[in-house]
């Protein structure tokens, strides 16, 4: 089965086609599409569209970026969103996400306290730890503030999104029981960090993911940038030619790697 592990379906992007967007995800053979949160207003939209179709699940979690519009008592609304979803049996939770630190846009700009980041990130692992519930993370230059944190609350399963680290930072993920998400990136020849990672880590370290809007593979132009479910299995092609395996050799290992780091998931995605 193919997993997009990271896929923000609720944005506006595609308000103007969002059926046609699932159909043709399925229809190219996209199995299960992760829809994390990114604040407090689309806690109920991630929810309301992982339940409307096969395959739809959702996380729930305030975005670093997220944190300049939020309040403190947003923090009390995800916890119990949480534990009612819990309460409920809801199937299409899978994590606490999508949740973080971003250290690359400057402070000064754009009002993205550092302290006030570390303070909501600090609470949601915490969270995640209360509920026994793996994290979906948003890390960018804050590798190993993030790491400090999963350490310090014990939290041992999760997806490091749209990884761009060190070989060093990816193996610190790994030893704390972490996948780490590839997506459109890996597709471009420059990347090179990126691609000798995507090809050289523990093939069970990886998991896929498009970002969708976000991170278009390299075949999109910049007047259509708007990234999508239904070009994992092109995104997975190019990896799989990275790593000299078959495509459904790369399928199947990291649907087997999602599975296993989400482990509602595992319950409830039949492979």
């Amino acid at each position: 089965m193919l997993i997009d592990t990271h896929c923000h379906l609720d944005a506006p992007e595609f308000d103007s086609d969002r059926p046609d967007v699932i159909r043709d995800c399925q229809v190219s053979g996209v199995g299960a599409v992760i829809i994390p949160a990114v604040w407090r207003e689309n806690f109920v939209t991630v929810k309301t569209l992982a339940h409307q179709f096969q395959g739809g699940y959702y996380a729930l979690g305030i975005h670093p970026m997220y944190v300049r519009y939020a309040k403190d008592e947003d923090l009390q609304i995800l916890d119990q969103t949480i534990e009612e979803a819990l309460q409920a049996e809801d199937e299409r939770l899978v994590a606490v996400g999508e949740i973080g630190l971003d250290y690359f846009v400057p402070e000064i700009s754009s009002g993205l306290e550092k302290e006030r980041q570390e303070f909501f990130y600090q609470q949601q692992v915490k969270m995640a730890k209360k509920y026994d519930l793996p994290v979906l993370l948003h890390v960018r230059r804050s590798q190993d503030r993030v790491l400090k944190y999963l350490r310090q609350y014990d939290v041992r399963k999760g997806i490091a999104h749209a990884f761009n680290g060190s070989e060093q930072q990816a193996k610190a993920y790994i030893e704390q029981g972490f996948c780490l998400g590839f997506g459109g990136t890996a597709t471009f020849t420059r990347a090179l960090q990126i691609r000798r990672l995507a090809t050289e880590l523990p093939i069970d370290s990886l998991v896929l993911e498009t970002d969708a809007p976000d991170i278009p593979p390299a075949w999109l132009s910049k007047d259509n940038p708007r990234n999508s479910p239904a070009f994992l299995p092109q995104i997975a092609q190019v990896i799989a030619n990275l790593r000299g395996i078959t495509l459904a050799e790369l399928y199947e290992q990291t649907a087997i790697n999602a599975q296993r780091v989400l482990p509602r998931l595992k319950n409830h995605c039949h492979m």
